[in-house]
């Protein structure tokens, strides 16, 4: 049986109580959906995080490759040389998106200009493919990024809304539940109480009378 709230057992109570009881019902239908649909997001977040990582595990390993061949085809101060001379500014863009009423990061990325050439004479072909693999590898490398944090907070939020669900659930409507059950039988008790002194006075009343 759940504990009663802590409330006179007055007419007036009683009506606070009953309108509380419906608000705290409302916030839980609301609560239990933003929970399903908090979950469902989760899901896909999730399964789009496992398909970006298993693509970066599998790339990361030939994007290294590719330097490494580089480098053993010319030679590391050459490949160095050429990599200062092709740098470029990585810019990232954090903003905001709304997903179910929670804010979770949007990283835009965009490359500058080139700080300049390279001579390909002295490079092996290898560094060229190298470069452009890592240019369209950090974007793909970045959203995984931005899926595992959009993934932590969905988490955190859907642990504090089930939280609140259960409170609602299994705390604080049966208590209401209980206090309102109380309250009504202490009420009709005194309703009771109150019919059977009336009638016992009208009873010595007709008996004076008669």
């Amino acid at each position: 049986m759940a504990e009663r709230l802590a409330i006179n057992p007055t007419r007036m109570e009683l009506l606070r109580l009953r309108k509380r009881l419906v608000v705290a019902r409302r916030g839980h239908k609301l609560l239990k959906d933003k929970l399903d649909g908090l979950t469902k997001e989760f899901i896909n977040l999730a399964r789009e995080y496992k398909d970006f990582r298993i693509e970066v595990d599998k790339e990361l390993p030939y994007v290294l490759k590719l330097f490494v061949l580089a480098e053993i085809t010319s030679s590391r101060q050459i490949t160095e040389s050429a990599l200062e001379s092709t740098k470029q500014d990585l810019q990232l863009i954090v903003t905001k998106r709304r997903l179910m009423s929670v804010a979770i990061p949007k990283i835009d990325v965009s490359f500058g200009e080139s700080a300049g050439m390279y001579s390909f004479i002295h490079t092996s072909p290898e560094l060229d493919v190298a470069i452009k693999s890592l240019k369209e590898f950090l974007p793909r490398l970045i959203r995984m990024a931005e899926l595992e944090e959009a993934i932590r907070i969905i988490s955190n939020e859907i642990e504090k809304t089930r939280r609140r669900v259960n409170a609602l659930e299994y705390t604080l409507i049966p208590r209401m539940h209980e206090t309102i059950k109380f309250i009504t039988g202490k009420l009709d008790e005194r309703e009771r109480s109150n019919t059977s002194r009336l009638m016992k006075i009208k009873a010595i009343r007709l008996a004076q009378e008669s």
